[in-house]
């Protein structure tokens, strides 16, 4: 595909005092977050929310600073995230390509608005099932009309109380 870059704009939410900063962002398709380069965090007055660990291309592991939030401007089109701060250029990862409804044209190589929804961001939103604990019902028991969250059965290890994410509606035993 080749490399593909926009000039979007960064600033820090919190602090409307400071100039937003225009940037000549990479965009990576492979990436998931939004990287800035140091000086790019210290021209925001970002602050260090954690520490995480990434893995880099070559399959080597750094701890780097996870800053934010930052909103994120292109066109018509915002978005709100958390940066990894490593690097020398900005580069834009899927999460906030996904969330401003941003797509990477490839035979063009530039980035552009989803020429299907090109007034407003769209967004897709499954059924989803956020941090309760998996049990299944007794195979005696009837389909209730409306069923309560701690009924649910997924085929996925029980007792787990992260989050999931299923592409179709639940099952119950």
């Amino acid at each position: 595909m080749g490399l593909v870059s926009a000039e979007i704009t960064l600033e820090n939410p919190k602090d409307a005092t400071l100039q937003p900063l225009k940037v000549n962002a990479l965009f990576d398709s492979g990436a998931v977050h939004l990287c800035i380069p140091e000086h790019g965090r210290i021209q925001l007055k970002l602050d260090e929310i954690d520490k995480k660990e990434v893995t880099l291309a070559d399959g080597g592991k750094k701890l780097v600073s996870y800053v934010g939030p930052i909103s994120i401007r292109f066109k018509n089109r915002v978005g709100f995230a958390g940066a990894l701060v490593i690097g020398d250029q900005v580069l834009l990862g899927v999460i906030p390509l996904e969330d401003m409804d941003l797509v990477i044209i490839p035979k063009e190589r530039i980035l552009d608005v989803n020429p299907y929804s090109p007034n407003i961001a769209t967004s897709i939103v499954k059924f989803a099932l956020v941090g309760i604990k998996i049990q299944a019902l007794k195979p005696q028991k009837a389909l209730p009309e409306v069923f309560p969250l701690e009924d649910i059965h997924l085929p996925i290890k029980k007792d787990t109380t992260s989050v999931f994410f299923a592409d179709r509606e639940p099952v119950l035993d």
